[in-house]
C-alpha cells in the first residue's frame, strides 16, 4: 500500500503527504521505467529515487481504499499542485511496464483535457 510519485520530488510535499495521510510515499527512480508496475509497488525500496526524470507528474496509488483515495486527492488539491495525473493500480496495470503505463495515462489525460475544452 502506498503512493508512488514520478516527477514530484519536493521534500516538503513528501513529508506533508506522509504526515497528513499516514501512509508510505515513494519517489520512483528512472531505472524503474522498464520494470513491471507490480515489481515497483511490491519492492519499493529497490526503486526509490531522488530526482525528476519525467516531464509530467504522476501519483500511482496502490492498494488504497476509496476513502484513502479521496484523502489523497483532497491533500493534493490543498497543496496546489497542478497538472498531476492520478491513477490507481489494477490487475491489468500491474502487469504493464511502468513506461507503458505512463504513456497510456498521458494519452488518457490528453483525451479528457481535449474533451473538456471542446465541451465549452
Amino acid at each position: 500500500m502506498g503512493l508512488f510519485l514520478i516527477g514530484i520530488i519536493d521534500e516538503n510535499i513528501i513529508l506533508g503527504l506522509r504526515h497528513r495521510l499516514g501512509m508510505d510515499v515513494f519517489i520512483v527512480k528512472e531505472s524503474a521505467r522498464g520494470s513491471l508496475v507490480e515489481d515497483v509497488v511490491n519492492n519499493p525500496e529497490s526503486f526509490k529515487g531522488k530526482k525528476v526524470w519525467h516531464s509530467r507528474k504522476f501519483v500511482l496509488m496502490h492498494n488504497l481504499s476509496n476513502s484513502e483515495i479521496k484523502s489523497v486527492l483532497s491533500v493534493f488539491k490543498s497543496l496546489g499542485l497542478k497538472d498531476v495525473i492520478f491513477a490507481t493500480t489494477t490487475e491489468t496495470s500491474l502487469k504493464w511496464k511502468l513506461e507503458d503505463l505512463l504513456l497510456e495515462l498521458i494519452k488518457e489525460d490528453e483525451y479528457f483535457k481535449n474533451r473538456k475544452a471542446n465541451s465549452k
